[in-house]
């Protein structure tokens, strides 16, 4: 009798995790709007065009200045309060 239980126990953890693992997958297939960039939001030279690949290559250089601009900044020093 106790392992019929446990085995129930198993069964229903395992449905419940299955319903919600199938909710999870069904809400990545919705749409993604498009990105906006800092530029601004009216700027038509930045509505997406071309493929998902071309995009997704887009972001990915966007990405790339953006950190090598932060890079290039100094970082700041901090003062020496503790003396």
């Amino acid at each position: 009798m106790r392992a019929l239980f446990g085995v129930v126990g198993l069964v229903v953890a395992l449905a419940i995790v299955g319903l919600v693992a199938k909710k999870q997958l069904s809400a990545t297939r919705t749409t993604v709007p498009a990105l906006q960039t800092a530029t601004g939001v009216g700027t038509p030279a930045s509505a997406p065009t071309g493929t998902v690949r071309e995009q997704s290559q887009q972001v990915q250089q966007q990405v790339k200045q953006q950190m090598e601009g932060l890079m290039q900044q100094a970082r700041p020093m901090p003062e020496d309060a503790a003396k």
